[in-house]
């Protein structure tokens, strides 16, 4: 009889931590992604919004907007293809495909316009945070990016 009711205690332990986790912690929703975020090196704000069923997320400000070498705004200049290397960085969209899957958003791409390179993406959630991971072919072998939220201010 001890014993039983020792394992019933035990047993509602481990249910209230794990409601205390998941209350705590929250739910991700899918529409959470959507807003405006700041790589950590803080050379770029990318806008991630909702197109049908998919995330994408476009350049919206840079911290260098012109390029020093021409004197014009920034380019994809290291575009692997020729014909978009004058297509403007400012309004680029550089996440692309994205699907929710109930904890993280997979299935998608990430641009990166300093190497010209497409890497497969999955990214996941934390608070205010989302961690961006690049990569090609294995996970494993990728690349994490933390990237901020930014709280914008509204206009009176």
């Amino acid at each position: 009889m001890k014993r039983s009711i020792k394992l019933l205690g035990i047993f509602a332990l481990i249910v209230g931590l794990f409601s205390f986790t998941y209350y705590t912690t929250g739910k991700t929703e899918a529409d959470d992604i959507l807003g405006v975020w700041e790589p950590s090196n803080g050379k770029a704000r990318v806008k991630i919004e909702k197109i049908g069923n998919k995330y994408f997320g476009k350049i919206v400000w840079l911290k260098e907007p012109i390029d020093p070498e021409t004197g014009k705004p920034k380019t994809d200049k290291n575009n692997p293809d020729e014909s978009l290397r004058n297509t403007p960085l400012k309004g680029y969209r550089l996440l692309k495909d994205f699907t929710f899957d109930g904890k993280k958003w997979v299935d998608g791409t990430i641009y990166d316009p300093e190497s010209g390179t497409l890497y497969s993406c999955e990214i996941t959630m934390g608070k205010d945070v989302l961690n961006i991971r690049g990569y090609v072919g294995v996970k494993l072998l990728g690349r994490t990016d933390t990237w901020k939220r930014l709280k914008l201010k509204k206009k009176k």
